[in-house]
C-alpha cells in the first residue's frame, strides 16, 4: 500500500501505456513555484522545470472561454476570480450562453467577503454577468420529505465549450486553485461525449432529455426552467419536475 507517510514516492514510469479510446486528452496542472523540484521528463518527453510552477489549467479555462461561440456551461464550488468573470462577460457580449452553477447555499469566504470594500470588484464583476439575457447564476435542491426544496451542495470543476471541449478536474475558480493549491485537470476533445456528458448533466439538472437540442438551446432551456423554479419557490410551489433555479448575482453571499 502507497501513502503511509510523505516520504514515500511512486514509482517514474519508464514506458508510455498503449492508447485507449478515442478522445484526445490534455492533462493541465496548477503547482505553485518551489512545490516540487524533480523535474524528470516523461518517457521519451522532455523536462520541465516544475520548480518555477505551472498555472496551464488557469490558461486552459481563459483560452477556452475567448474561444467559445455558441456556449459555455460550468460547474463549481467556487465563484469565478475576476479575470475569468471578465472573460465570461465578453463571451456574453459575443453572444454566447452562459449557465454557471454554483453552490445555492453560498460558501462561509463567500459571505465573508461580501462584508469587506476589498472584495468589491470581485462580486461587481459577478454581478456584471446577470445584466445580460444569455447569462444565468443557477443552484440546484431537491425535494424534501416536508415538502419543501433543500440545496443541492455543488463539488464539481467542470466546464463544457460549444458541445466540443470539455475539462474536469479538482481545480476550483477561487484564488486558492488557481494561484496556491496544487491542482489537476484533464481537457478532452470530442464532442461525442462531450455531448453525452452535458445530455447526462442537464437531464439531472432540467429533469428531461436535451438530446435533440443545440448547446445553445438546451442552454437556453436550462435558464427558462430555472427561472421559472425561481418564480414558483417564492410563491411556495416546490413541486419542480427538476433540480435548478436561477439565483441573483446582486444578492449572493449577502
Amino acid at each position: 500500500m502507497w501513502g503511509h507517510n510523505g516520504d514515500d514516492e511512486l514509482t517514474f514510469p519508464t514506458r508510455v501505456s498503449v492508447p485507449r479510446g478515442d478522445s484526445q486528452v490534455q492533462i493541465q496542472r496548477n503547482v505553485y513555484a518551489g512545490r516540487y523540484s524533480n523535474s524528470y521528463p516523461t518517457p521519451g518527453g522532455s523536462s520541465f522545470d516544475i520548480a518555477a510552477g505551472e498555472r496551464s489549467i488557469f490558461g486552459q479555462y481563459k483560452q477556452a472561454i475567448d474561444a467559445a461561440r455558441s456556449s459555455i456551461y460550468i460547474e463549481n464550488q467556487a465563484l469565478p476570480v475576476p479575470e475569468i468573470s471578465a472573460r465570461l462577460e465578453e463571451a456574453l457580449k459575443r453572444g454566447v450562453d452562459v449557465v454557471l452553477l454554483v453552490p445555492a447555499e453560498p460558501e462561509p469566504y463567500v459571505r465573508a467577503s461580501r462584508q469587506h470594500p476589498d472584495s468589491k470588484s470581485f462580486f461587481d464583476s459577478l454581478e456584471a454577468l446577470g445584466r445580460y439575457e444569455n447569462f444565468a447564476l443557477v443552484g440546484i435542491a431537491g425535494l424534501n420529505g416536508q415538502g419543501e426544496r433543500s440545496n443541492i451542495y455543488v463539488h464539481a470543476k467542470i466546464m463544457l465549450i460549444d458541445d466540443a471541449w470539455a475539462t474536469i478536474g479538482s481545480c476550483n475558480l477561487h484564488w486558492n486553485s488557481l494561484f496556491g493549491h496544487t491542482e489537476m485537470n484533464a481537457a478532452f476533445w470530442d464532442p461525442k461525449v462531450v455531448r453525452s456528458l452535458r445530455r447526462q448533466l442537464l437531464s439531472e439538472h432540467l429533469g428531461q432529455d436535451t438530446l435533440q437540442l443545440t448547446d445553445r438551446k438546451a442552454l437556453q432551456l436550462y435558464r427558462n426552467i430555472a427561472h421559472e423554479n425561481r418564480l414558483r419557490g417564492a410563491r411556495g410551489d416546490f413541486n419542480w419536475k427538476s433540480l435548478a433555479f436561477t439565483l441573483d448575482p446582486t444578492t449572493y453571499g449577502k
